[in-house]
């Protein structure tokens, strides 16, 4: 044994430690920032009208208990001990459990699924036991399709909310924030003060997303930092100098005594109690970014006994100081001699929280639209070196108007408190049903366990949003509106989307019609590479036989593209590309499927043709490297069999597939262990089909060396051709083939479905970036086919 073994193992568990420590310290201006913000606000939305705070001090303290309690039960228990456990490869968010979920379970309505893409390292899968129970709630959930439907749903309401947040909370933190100069001025000059200071702050802060927050990032842990230290700090200065009794206000009899007294005032009231979470589901969200233990540190060891003594803090200057409720708020309680110091920092970490929740709903959408929920907006990936930072310009000058739109027409913190405080909980509610999903599909416990988890967290937040929604008419309209609204538009683009993908299906041209193609029916090939966009991961797209139809003549060098997205957050680069032959040899056509994850980035035309051209390459080096037994055959019938469905995942070091009679219904793949392969082949065959095949058998013993060595040479002068032609090709000049698409209802389809698609996906579809644009395809090699698509 290595006697330096136990130094070097303390020395990487030292530097582990290290690294998580650091990450808790840089999450803290990421993660943390709307959540650390809250307490300039909480006290005062909680006592806007709904109760008064009395001699007795049983409202405030009722109030420190409900903000106790809440802190402790949602964001410490239910967040960092439960929910960060069910991330999918280190990702969090809605769209990470909606994704565990259709791993595990039949319930996604993306039509494109192969059972090839559980072949990705990234689509790796809780294989515990599997108990009855699970098994059968399972089944039932794949069975009734109305409940998949139910499910997008359920997410996309999820989705909708986290970016109706996207608008409340910087326009509620920078107003909270730039408030406290109520206390250093006149009413009259606060009242015309408050308002344009609000507005420019937020101008600035969205006029500034398009540089990306990497450059001044490595400021925002500090702030977030020094704001957490300065309200702990007052919040013990108040404890002590004001009432050092306000601990007994944490117990939970408070609680009790505080809804006896204010009954339904007191209920009401909980809509700005509920404030003190805001920002928790940021924990989840950006759970990719750093690690499962720097959040945890970072939250149980900083912020929770941070939060807790601001609040306590606040308690104590007010059960000492019972002025009117105008004066329940967060300046009340700083020392006048600091009060500007701290105005400065509150407003900083303001600008830090906001950042954090539009750099959030910028990434949510970029997710909703890889999966097929979301018009196709411009993304731009405003840093080289850090992933995942992106800038949506459409959106970001939607919730720039937005916001501005809430603190012109709110000008309260009570109704921006109500809308932002309904947001917030519907986004727990999501959370909670998809991580009870979780509990029982992917980690195969007991539905009783995930039962009394959906009933005992969903009953608290129940209670919150029942309180949130009572105030409908007083802010609480406008995230229901928003996300009435988006989840129409997703709705509708999602539907749209599956039957558009039908329709190319039930469309599509055989493969023998492209073989018998030449000049026989005045087809010529001409120099260069067609690449021909499609949806489709087998046959012929329709777009291409109408580009036939109406120019005769395509490509020497053709390759059928599919970009498609599959439900895991990253596709490695070494397995993201699937190449296959269309075809014979001889005919120069391939197919090409390109996965991305939800969280991936999307390459740019120049790079993604460079690296398309060297994936076919490598395919045809693999390819013309197999046996020419092991890849031609032919049916039983005799009759040459080509090779569309064998296809190749072109990385760097893999495993061989091969299969010798296809029962799935879908993609199938059946692995063994290689050394120096270089790709993945996976048989992919047509649905319901089973197709049988004659392998030739040589005698070794008719067999020479001089034969052999004559094969070899062969197939070598084969390959150099095919490679040859190919670059020739790629220096000729490339193509882009696609689609361009108008969609229609059939007759006889209902009014509902009629307004839809004719109107509505159409509407959508004229008014957002076109496939072009999103994939980035220069203008000077577009060639675009008008499609009608009867749904």
């Amino acid at each position: 044994m290595d006697p330096n073994y136990s130094k070097c193992w303390s020395a990487s568990k030292k530097e582990s430690w290290k690294n998580i420590l650091l990450l808790a310290y840089q999450s803290l201006g990421v993660v943390y920032g709307d959540l650390s913000i809250s307490p300039l606000y909480v006290f005062y939305s909680t006592f806007a009208e709904d109760i008064h705070h009395s001699e007795t001090n049983e409202e405030i303290f009722g109030t420190l208990s409900f903000v106790f309690w809440t802190l402790t039960l949602v964001p410490l228990f239910k967040y960092v001990f439960i929910v960060l456990r069910a991330d999918d490869n280190g990702e969090g968010g809605t769209f990470a459990l909606y994704s565990l979920i259709c791993r595990h379970a039949k319930v996604s309505l993306l039509p494109n699924r192969q059972v090839a893409d559980e072949a990705l390292s990234t689509y790796k899968m809780e294989h515990r036991p599997e108990k009855k129970s699970s098994s059968r709630a399972k089944l039932f959930l794949e069975e009734h399709k109305s409940l998949h439907t139910a499910l997008l749903i359920l997410v996309l309401v999820g989705t909708c909310m986290v970016i109706g947040d996207g608008v409340l909370t910087p326009a509620i933190s920078v107003f909270s924030a730039v408030s406290g100069l109520e206390l250093s001025m006149s009413k009259e000059h606060h009242q015309y003060a408050v308002i344009p200071i609000t507005c420019f702050i937020l101008v600035c802060l969205f006029a500034l997303q398009h540089y990306g927050t990497h450059r001044i990032g490595f400021l925002f842990a500090p702030v977030v930092l020094t704001w957490l230290l300065c309200i702990s700090s007052l919040g013990l200065y108040n404890i002590f100098c004001w009432n050092q009794q306000v601990y007994k206000a944490l117990s939970p009899y408070y609680m009790f005594k505080f809804l006896k007294k204010t009954r339904k005032s007191g209920w009401m009231s909980l809509g700005g109690i509920l404030l003190c979470i805001t920002g928790s589901e940021v924990m989840f969200a950006d759970l990719g970014h750093f690690s499962y233990d720097a959040i945890q540190i970072a939250f149980t060891f900083l912020v929770y006994p941070a939060l807790i003594l601001a609040y306590m803090g606040q308690a104590a200057y007010l059960s000492m100081h019972h002025d009117a409720s105008s004066q329940i708020s967060f300046y009340v309680s700083v020392p006048e001699i600091v009060r500007w110091p701290v105005l400065i920092i509150a407003i900083l970490a303001s600008v830090v929280g906001s950042q954090a929740i539009i750099s959030g709903t910028f990434s949510i959408i970029n997710q909703s639209q890889s999966l097929g929920c979301f018009p196709r907006v411009k993304v731009v990936h405003t840093s080289n070196k850090i992933h995942g930072q992106i800038y949506i310009p459409e959106i970001n000058w939607l919730l720039m108007i937005l916001c501005i739109a809430v603190t012109i027409g709110f000008r309260d913190i009570k109704h921006m408190g109500n809308a932002s405080g309904l947001a917030v909980m519907a986004v727990m509610l999501v959370t909670t049903c998809l991580t009870s999903l979780v509990i029982i599909l992917c980690w195969h416990k007991p539905p009783i366990l995930a039962l009394s988890f959906l009933l005992f967290f969903g009953s608290i937040e129940l209670l919150y949003f029942s309180a949130s929604l009572i105030k409908f008419r007083e802010g609480a309209w406008l995230p229901i509106l928003l996300a009435l609204f988006l989840v129409t538009i997703m709705f509708v683009w999602h539907y749209a989307t599956i039957k558009k993908y039908e329709y190319d299906l039930h469309n599509k041209v055989s493969l023998e019609w492209l073989l018998a193609l030449g000049p026989s029916l005045g087809i010529s090939r001409v120099p260069g590479i067609g690449i021909v966009f499609t949806n489709l991961t087998s046959g012929i797209p329709a777009n291409f036989s109408r580009f036939v139809t109406n120019l005769p003549a395509f490509h020497r060098t053709l390759v059928f593209v599919c970009i498609k997205s599959v439900p895991v957050p990253y596709v490695p680069p070494a397995e993201r590309y699937l190449v296959g032959r269309v075809g014979p040899p001889a005919h120069r056509s391939y197919r090409c499927i390109v996965r991305y994850g939800y969280r991936d980035v999307h390459q740019d035309v120049d790079s993604f043709e460079s690296e398309l051209v060297d994936k076919l390459a490598n395919f045809i080096r693999y390819n013309w490297s197999q046996s020419p037994v092991n890849f031609d055959s032919v049916n039983e019938d005799g009759g040459s069999r080509s090779s569309e469905g064998r296809l190749a995942v072109i990385g760097m070091l893999a495993s061989d597939f091969d299969l010798e009679e296809s029962v799935q219904p879908e993609s199938v793949s059946v692995s063994f262990p290689t050394v120096n392969s270089v790709s993945d082949v996976i048989e992919m065959e047509n649905v319901g089909v089973v197709d049988k095949r004659v392998r030739f058998v040589i005698d070794e013993s008719k067999s020479d060396s001089e034969s052999e060595f004559g094969a070899t040479f062969a197939a070598d002068a084969l390959l150099q051709e095919e490679l040859q032609e190919l670059f020739e090709a790629h220096q000729a000049g490339t193509a882009f083939i696609l689609g361009h698409s108008h969609v229609k209802a059939k007759q006889g389809s209902s009014i509902l479905k009629r307004l839809a698609i004719n109107y509505g996906y159409n509407f959508l579809r004229r008014n957002c970036r076109g496939a072009d644009v999103s994939l980035k395809v220069p203008p000077v090699s577009l060639l675009e086919v008008g499609m009608v698509y009867i749904v």
